[in-house]
């Protein structure tokens, strides 16, 4: 009998001869190219001979896609951009794309890092592999000297970032094209006198109770055929969110389906067109189209590729990690062409094991002034018995910067101050006995006690008021008003230049420090890793973000920011040096638009810098903070439902099924249009069905004032919907 290391050798053989007997047969080039098959993956760029042997040819980071022409190699990684001419040699060319300074810091001592920004795709002309084109999140950039130099092209009209992939082609006028997670598809002619960015939506599936098409995840470019009279090339697109193909119809406009998957949800991605079959992936398979079907429109048939499935399964064995993408020689008919797969995320979800600590776990959010003794705490644990639920999220560090437990290291309460605290040491054992999942919930950058100590050194500065920033908003009102006598927020009233009115200024509740700060992330970094060796069992990040409210947004300064540092390299680096500390699975709380599309506007916030960070990502998909409209169509009574099953799943597409998606679910009312007509325990059963039906990451009911009596029953949960 053979060993389990020597059948696993054969299956791997077997495997790969079966893809690759017919070039062997065929192809003189192929019996004599040693490495038939180029593999990238997060340690680098691997090529694979046919009896499974691989060798480096680049392990510099990650690769995420390969391409190939007749003149070179080239590779997208996180490193940016690099092309070979021999797979030996590799050269940078990232010369104009923009960088990121990331901020490195370890004990007490600072280092910037300047790495390439991430980049949202590559792709060539086939027409002329001079030109390439590829983007950050946003902006778009052209090369016409294979990558040497690349060109600012600018972005489409939007009003946030977000773009998602990019292709180029001749149509003949040089054209590049990119779609984009909330407005769609784009299109640019750079040769053109008076060029600007044309929007290209017609046809294409929207997003539903919105204008806007659902986002496009890739593009596929398709020379016509030698000898054609075809004048301009096909585009096929694919999309994120929905499984759907089509081609553009170029003359006309406009987008024709030419496939569904039939469901109302699931990603396609990677085409790959050959000459003869239209090659795509969706959740757990491969499947191709024949290409003269694709291009008249008349899809007849969708083939599996078990065997090309297969093969990607049995390298992940191989090389002993899952690969990002794939290129290997093909010849299914005259002449040699290239088959490239990339997004392999979506064959098969491999689970690190904090993020197996950290899934399927509902809980609640308990409030730390109903866990202070063993009275208040009891109605918790009663409903948490009667519920299933197997988590608790408490505050260790609250909303107003104040510490829920006494330090041990007393070098904390130099920057905290204990305000109430919690016995975690009983409490926890508590919770431990009852088998109950813990996260300790840190308010990260919200901190008015920080943000006072040392006259305000680590707070975000109001360049114009010369103190502490605030945001505020202004309203006018007639004069001799005064402040109104039930108002939660500061108020003042100020003088006008109208006679009759004054106006009032009210400031929110919210006091920041710098995100940029390392003296700040080393503070809440070293909060979080005492709670991890209490026995805390994760630790929740919330309020990591940058402020979005007030009028006055644009005065404020962050005096801690480093040269070339952005939003996003505050939060990365914060991230880094938390993963570098804590020993326990990292969650992170996020606004529900934030999760739904590819953008972090105006917050830091973007799910796909976020995910190689952390474990979990926790969306607040509240249907009362959405527009009121939104996914209401009939029977409108499912909205809840809708919000937290789409949402749910966009965030893990969005975040490439690298995290745990576990959503805060609406336990509470709020006086909105839609609430106030449904809002009742089917509102939040409704919520939480969505959420159970869209992954296993859990959920976690959020009632700020702890009023848990509308969570759904576990029998009711279970029950089948109609």
């Amino acid at each position: 009998m053979c060993s389990g290391k020597k059948w696993q050798a054969m299956k791997w053989q077997a495997s790969l001869w079966a893809v690759l007997f017919f070039l062997l047969v065929n192809s003189l080039e192929a019996q004599t190219w040693r490495w038939p098959l180029l593999v990238g993956t997060s340690k680098g760029l691997f090529g694979m001979d046919l009896r499974g042997n691989s060798t480096a040819f680049w392990q510099g980071g990650e690769v995420r896609k390969i391409i190939r022409n007749e003149k070179y190699w080239a590779i997208l990684s996180d490193r940016g951009i690099l092309v070979s001419a021999d797979l030996g040699i590799w050269e940078s060319r990232n010369l104009g794309l923009p960088v990121r300074t990331i901020k490195n810091f370890q004990d007490g001592q600072k280092n910037l890092i300047r790495q390439a920004q991430e980049l949202k795709g590559l792709a060539m002309d086939p027409a002329n592999p001079d030109i390439m084109v590829t983007a950050v999140k946003d902006a778009v950039y052209l090369s016409r000297d294979a990558g040497r130099n690349w060109e600012n092209i600018g972005l489409p009209p939007f009003r946030t970032n977000g773009i998602k992939a990019v292709a180029a082609a001749s149509m003949p006028e040089l054209t590049v094209f990119c779609s984009h997670g909330v407005y769609g598809v784009y299109y640019y002619q750079p040769d053109k006198k008076g060029a600007r960015w044309t929007a290209l939506n017609t046809g294409l599936e929207k997003l539903t109770g919105t204008d806007n098409p659902d986002e496009v995840s890739d593009f596929a470019v398709v020379m016509p055929a030698a000898g054609s009279v075809q004048a301009a090339p096909e585009i096929y697109v694919s999309q994120t969110f929905r499984p759907r193909l089509y081609r553009l119809d170029w003359a006309k406009k406009t987008f024709i389906p030419i496939w569904s998957g039939g469901a109302d949800f699931g990603t396609t991605d990677s085409l790959d067109p050959g000459k003869e079959t239209l090659r795509f992936i969706r959740e757990g398979e491969i499947l191709e189209m024949p290409m003269a079907q694709a291009a008249a429109g008349t899809i007849t048939e969708v083939k599996p590729r078990r065997d090309l499935y297969e093969m990607i399964r049995n390298i992940s064995s191989a090389l002993a990690v899952m690969p990002n993408c794939i290129l290997f020689l093909d010849n299914p008919g005259s002449g040699q062409e290239y088959t490239g797969l990339s997004e392999l995320w979506l064959l098969e979800q491999k689970d690190h094991p904090q993020m197996i600590k950290a899934g399927n776990r509902d809980g609640i959010y308990l409030p730390v002034n109903h866990a202070m003794d063993s009275r208040s705490l009891a109605p918790y644990l009663r409903l948490m018995e009667e519920r299933k639920l197997n988590m608790a999220v408490i505050d260790m560090k609250d909303d107003y910067g104040r510490l829920r437990f006494t330090p041990v290291d007393t070098s904390l309460t130099e920057k905290g101050r204990v305000f109430r605290p919690v016995d975690i040491d009983a409490f926890l054992k508590d919770m431990k006995a009852r088998r109950i999942y813990t996260a300790a919930r840190i308010v990260v950058f919200k901190d008015p006690e920080l943000a006072k100590k040392e006259n305000g050194r680590y707070a975000i500065w109001d360049s114009r008021a010369n103190k502490p920033w605030v945001g505020y908003y202004d309203t006018k009102q007639p004069k001799g008003t005064g402040n109104p006598k039930d108002s939660n927020y500061k108020t003042e009233v100020l003088s006008s230049s109208d006679p009759a009115s004054e106006v009032l200024r009210t400031y929110y509740d919210e006091t920041w420090v710098d995100p940029y700060s390392e003296t700040v992330w080393d503070y809440i970094v070293s909060v979080a890793k005492e709670l991890a060796d209490r026995g805390f069992d994760e630790i929740q990040f919330d309020y990591i973000r940058f402020p979005t409210d007030g009028v006055n947004l644009g005065d404020a300064r962050y005096r801690w920011k480093d040269s070339e540092m952005d939003m996003d390299s505050a939060i990365i680096s914060f991230l880094r040096h938390a993963r570098s500390r804590l020993p326990v699975p990292i969650s992170v709380d996020i606004y529900g638009a934030n999760g739904w599309y590819r953008t972090g506007a105006r917050t830091g916030q973007e799910v796909e810098l976020l995910a190689p960070y952390v474990d979990v990502i926790s969306p607040m998909y509240y249907p009362s903070h959405f527009e009121q409209d939104f996914l209401a169509q009939a029977p409108a009574i499912e909205r809840p439902y809708r919000i937290y099953f789409q949402g749910t799943q966009r965030t893990a597409r969005i975040a490439r099924n690298q995290v745990i998606v576990r959503p805060y679910v609406q336990a509470f009312f709020l006086n909105v249009s839609y609430d106030r007509r449904f809002y009742n325990p089917e509102y939040v059963l409704l919520e939480s069905r969505g959420v159970r039906d869209a992954g296993r990451g859990g959920m976690t009911y959020w009632n700020n004032s702890g009023r848990y009596d509308d969570i759904p029953l576990p029998a009711d949960l279970e029950k089948k919907v109609p």
